[in-house]
């Protein structure tokens, strides 16, 4: 399997992360990752087989070609497949009201297609990412539609930054302190924190949280639970185990054994502005 990862154009850095993707040999199939609640948004293009979501009782409902993915309580767990070929982007914390004529809490929990998005932009975006020579050419493409959407003042930029600061403290942060920082009465903020997104700051806290901590445990094989919980912010062990195995439906042991053993989507830092990272094993 081949993976890839890109810097964002210089205007987009406020508000992307990254392009990546990856792209599976012919004939080789891979055991694709559940996915967990998180604070960003992940916009995917398959010109491989879509992903296809396993439920809990067998079935598998495939996802459009083109899809925004917006996880915040909801588990994603997607079902082995051959043929993986995606390009996709992954947006900061509250950032992707920035693109999208949707709010956030509209999206929440969502695989809206392309067209569900954007309309009939969406549909052209998709059928020139189809007719795209490479991985390059349609990151180009997606960076471009991107760059002609993004709106230069967000909907509500109290809710953007507190989002983007709640996330750089990993949920350390206490509402009262969030709404001081950001020179706002705490039920001022969490009025217009839940009508953007549909929940409360203190839920967004805690679900920042919980993604820093699962992302340090898949990333270092060595880390312990004890360790990463505690320097994720939680009390204790006990703690961090009780809100994963509400959030995922099991213990983290258990969870982990499984998910270190199959793909994951968490990436590393970017080494370099522009950088295209290719081919990985």
């Amino acid at each position: 399997m081949i993976t890839f990862q890109q810097a964002p154009a210089p205007l987009l850095r406020p508000f992307v992360d990254r392009l990546w993707g990856w792209e599976t040999a012919p004939g080789e199939s891979i055991g694709l990752p559940a996915l967990l609640p998180g604070t960003g948004a992940e916009l995917y293009f398959h010109y491989g087989t879509p992903f296809r979501l396993r439920g809990a009782d067998g079935p598998v409902a495939p996802l459009a070609a083109g899809h925004l993915l917006c996880l915040r309580r909801a588990v994603a767990d997607l079902a082995p497949q051959p043929g993986v070929g995606f390009v996709a982007v992954r947006f900061r914390a509250g950032a992707v009201g920035r693109f999208v004529p949707l709010a956030e809490s509209a999206l929440r929990d969502e695989a809206p297609s392309f067209d569900e998005v954007w309309g009939p932009e969406g549909r052209r975006l998709q059928e020139r990412l189809s007719e795209a020579a490479d991985w390059n050419a349609r990151a180009a493409l997606l960076q471009r539609f991107l760059l002609a959407r993004v709106r230069a003042r967000a909907a509500d930029p109290w809710v953007e930054a507190g989002m983007a600061l709640a996330y750089r403290e990993g949920g350390r942060l206490r509402v009262e302190g969030l709404a001081d920082r950001l020179g706002l009465g705490r039920r001022q903020l969490e009025r217009r924190w839940r009508a953007q997104t549909g929940q409360s700051p203190a839920e967004f806290a805690r679900l920042a949280r919980f993604q820093r901590t699962v992302r340090r445990l898949m990333l270092d094989r060595r880390a312990r639970v004890v360790d990463a919980a505690l320097e994720g912010g939680y009390w204790d062990q006990a703690h961090f185990v009780r809100d994963f195995a509400g959030r995922v439906g099991m213990p983290p042991g258990a969870w982990l054994a499984a998910a270190r053993a199959r793909t994951h989507f968490y990436n590393t830092r970017l080494e370099a502005a522009g950088m295209l990272c290719a081919p990985s094993p």
